[in-house]
């Protein structure tokens, strides 16, 4: 279990949490959320005992083991998975005893504690991991220093989760991941032996891989059930609920103040009026519920749409060295209304494809043939990196257009999602979130008739996407999009295509069902082969699932049951909140005041009990349905 209480951290003078508590029960998989800046990481920095906290205490397990990603990504002559074996501090340093002990009664403790801890097994899983990862056989055996940063971050990542800390914090792990790697990741997560707390602004990864949600907000940190749609539903709910408790206390504080405002000097009324001032004071307020405003995103749409297709290929080929083409046999068009997603692996081609339908990159061989006055707005990642450092966000917009007005160019600015506030910081001091949101604007700035974005969600937050995704469903243009991030594929697309064995070729199933490939592809490649496993049939396999569902049912049945004991108990917490916050009860009744102050307690701490109670069934309930 894991305990923080009235824990309080500033940053550079700027308080991040003030007097914040929450307790994790042992094997919770949370998702910690909350807005960019709101001090998620440093939360994080608190837990791991890099930074000090002002106030307050974070309890930990004696002995438990904390591990999260390390800051540097290994860039050694060492290969990948000697990398991430010797993540395993223990099993290194006894393997290494092996090689010189001579006492034969240490070198049985030696043999039997690497039994223990499985090291036998140790390079297979570490394979396991780096090929869920993205890398194959040979890349695993090559030198760390011969990958890119991103691919390093990869293997810090590695090391980390085949270390298998007792509490695992991961922030943002999904930035240097493709699609396949955060599905394979968010099934690893949830299968997790141990504690985990991710940072992620990733939706589907905190629907599908965690349990519980954590949001900082205003300083505090609020456990919640469930995954982050259900999350969002409670505090949806509580939010309509406090802010109908505020309006009530506002209107009995104003009509307490204007009987003692119309009282206080007569005589005949002092009595009185002092006593509504006492009851006043004992009311206290209730906090307004604050809701941080998310620019929206804007995309301008194109003054004429081109007759389809936009883009026709017929046997197509692409690479960047002549005669050694990456993708070839592509044949393939695009219309104005189409809606695409490329899939595939990272280094498979997404981007030299991208480039390609771009006019980045010429076509090897074979034709392609663009719409007349076709129009090409190109998003990267990478391009981040284009923009002049000490130039503000006007400065950028007003090159494109050096005769418009000045209010013109602020209103184009505004256009892209940065507030008034930015329109005059240097591009260097902008955050990760608000780069990317002037990029897409300066890609999108002279109205394309097709929109290509390349990771276009790194460094947003998960408001800032659904601001990504309305901007997109109302853009009137084609959109190409490459992305990690399943939920906005799925709210923005209705293509697949994918990247893979050279080519690009249409894909018929839907995400899901691509999920369900990448995941099983890397479930088998963890799993020592089975013969039986390997001629079972369809019906067979179905059969074993029922076995398994039914063997599972009285689990099951708990499970449920706690569920509607918790739903009764906030339902009950919920209306004694409501009887609560009735400023009337304290001053008509307060022995009922205080007795439902006492059930309101008690309802509490049974829905806690039960609260820790459904984790851990919930996660033994995940486990042995995967096993």
């Amino acid at each position: 279990m894991i305990t923080i209480t009235e824990l309080s951290a500033r940053i550079a003078g700027r308080l991040l949490l003030d007097n914040a508590s929450v307790t994790l029960p042992a094997g919770t998989k949370a998702g910690l959320v909350g807005r960019n800046g709101a001090g998620k990481s440093t939360l994080f920095r608190v837990i791991t005992g890099d930074m000090a906290a002002e106030g307050g205490s974070v309890t930990i397990p004696k002995n438990a083991r904390i591990g999260q990603v390390a800051q540097e990504a290994p860039g050694t002559e060492e290969s990948l998975i000697s990398i991430v074996l010797s993540a395993d501090k223990e099993r290194t340093a006894l393997m290494k005893e092996a090689e010189t002990a001579t006492d034969p009664h240490r070198i049985a403790e030696i043999q039997m504690r690497l039994v223990d801890i499985d090291a036998h097994s140790a390079e297979a899983r570490a394979a396991s991991i780096l090929s869920g990862l993205g890398f194959d056989h040979e890349a695993q055996h090559r030198p760390a220093s011969s990958f890119s940063g991103g691919w390093r971050m990869r293997v810090a990542l590695a090391s980390v989760l085949f270390a298998e800390p007792d509490l695992l914090l991961l922030d943002e792990p999904t930035n240097y991941l493709d699609l396949e790697g955060t599905m394979w990741l968010e099934d690893y997560v949830r299968r997790y032996p141990h504690t985990v707390i991710v940072i992620s602004h990733d939706r589907d990864m905190l629907n599908n891989a965690v349990n519980a949600i954590v949001h900082l907000d205003q300083k505090k940190l609020t456990f919640y059930r469930g995954g982050y749609d259900q999350f969002e539903r409670q505090k949806a709910e509580a939010d309509e609920l406090q802010m109908k408790a505020k309006a009530k206390n506002e209107a009995a504080r104003k009509h307490l103040q204007s009987f003692i405002d119309r009282f206080r000097a007569k005589a005949t009324k002092a009595r009185q009026a002092q006593s509504r001032v006492k009851a006043l004071e004992r009311m206290g307020t209730v906090a307004a519920v604050i809701e941080d405003h998310v620019q929206p995103i804007t995309f301008p749409e194109p003054d004429k749409q081109p007759a389809s297709p936009i883009i026709s290929i017929s046997k197509g080929a692409v690479g960047y060295a002549p005669g050694k083409p990456i993708l070839k046999n592509i044949s393939l068009r695009i219309d104005n209304d189409d809606r695409i997603a490329l899939l595939g692996s990272n280094g498979n081609g997404k981007s030299t494809f991208a480039k390609f339908i771009s006019g980045r990159l010429q076509a090897e061989s074979g034709e392609i043939r663009l719409a007349p006055s076709l129009k090409i707005g190109f998003f990267a990642q990478h391009q981040l990196d284009d923009l002049i450092p000490n130039e503000t966000p006007v400065d950028h917009v007003r090159r494109l257009m050096p005769q418009a007005a000045e209010a013109q160019v602020r209103a184009r600015v505004a256009q892209m999602g940065l507030a008034t506030e930015k329109m005059a910081t240097a591009a260097k001091d902008l955050s990760g979130g608000e780069k990317a949101r002037l990029l897409m604007g300066l890609a999108a700035f002279h109205a394309p008739n097709l929109l290509i974005l390349d990771e276009p969600t790194n460094h947003l937050d998960i408001d800032s996407r659904r601001a990504l995704i309305e901007a997109l469903n109302d853009y009137d243009g084609a959109v190409i999009l490459i992305s990690h991030d399943r939920h906005l594929i799925e709210a923005t697309v209705d293509r697949l295509w994918l990247v893979n064995e050279g080519t690009v070729k249409a894909f018929e199933g839907d995400l899901e069902e691509y999920r369900d490939l990448i995941v099983s592809a890397g479930r088998k490649k963890d799993d020592k082969p089975q013969a039986a496993d390997e001629t079972a049939s369809k019906s067979e396999q179905r059969k074993v699932n029922a076995e398994k569902r039914a063997s599972l049912a009285p689990l099951k049945k708990k499970i449920n049951e706690i569920e509607a004991v918790t739903a009764k108990l906030e339902k009950l917490i919920q209306a004694l909140d409501k009887e609560l916050a009735d400023p009337a009860l304290y001053e008509k009744a307060p022995a009922k005041a205080a007795q439902k102050a006492k059930e309101r307690g008690e309802a509490a701490s049974r829905l806690s009990a039960a609260e820790e109670e459904w984790l851990m069934l919930s996660s033994e309930y995940e486990e042995a349905m995967a096993g």
